[in-house]
């Protein structure tokens, strides 16, 4: 069955069939990292620099479903639109336009590790056919600002000054599941089910 206008965006139109494929991704406000994180006080780590995404890429939902979007674990993607349109586009990791890397795939989004940050699914005539498991793009000594847009985060400048809640990742520990991993009166989100803490210092 031949996908007609085949396009890094939702709503993607099925020839022959009289069906849609339309892509979504859940809100940041609703679940996610961003949501259930544990931040205390601010941060104080000293940023150490790395020209990749660090942040652990597997998760137990590596295979499964189908999306029309290719792409593979360990890829990064920049997702923008909205939860009921979302666009999506493949991205060079740790670069200025990815915001999510892909952990896993699944059937359903439901199926994504419960700690991952976002997903994008997409669904014909109602249905869900596959999702893209995602965890924001982390790279040590780089700088978000995780208040922006319905669907993502944003990467920005260190400097800037107008972020909505600018952070800048000082570390990621692994085997944690609290964010005293970080250091005393420090900040960072915690991945309970995967036991890493991205250690942060708000901008």
């Amino acid at each position: 069955m031949a996908i007609a206008g085949l396009a890094a965006a939702a709503a993607l139109a099925v020839a022959g069939c009289s069906s849609t494929i339309e892509g979504r991704a859940q809100p940041m406000s609703e679940t996610g990292t961003v949501d259930a994180v544990d931040v205390t006080g601010p941060g104080s780590g000293t940023a150490t620099s790395t020209p990749e995404s660090t942040a652990p890429t597997t998760t137990p939902t590596e295979e499964g479903g189908s999306v029309s979007f290719d792409a593979e674990v360990g890829d990064c993607v920049t997702l923008a639109g909205t939860t009921t349109d979302a666009e999506i586009e493949a991205a060079s990791c740790g670069s200025n336009e990815s915001n999510y890397k892909v952990i896993g795939k699944a059937e359903q989004s439901a199926q994504c590790v419960g700690d991952a940050d976002n997903y994008y699914a997409e669904s014909r005539n109602g249905i869900e056919m596959g999702a893209l498991c995602l965890d924001i793009d982390w790279v040590i000594g780089g700088c978000m600002d995780v208040g922006t847009g319905t669907t993502g985060p944003e990467r920005i400048d260190c400097t800037a000054t107008s972020a909505v809640d600018g952070v800048k990742v000082v570390a990621i520990e692994e085997n944690a599941d609290d964010v005293s991993a970080c250091g005393a009166g420090s900040s960072g989100y915690v991945y309970t089910e995967r036991r890493f803490v991205v250690c942060v210092d708000e901008l």
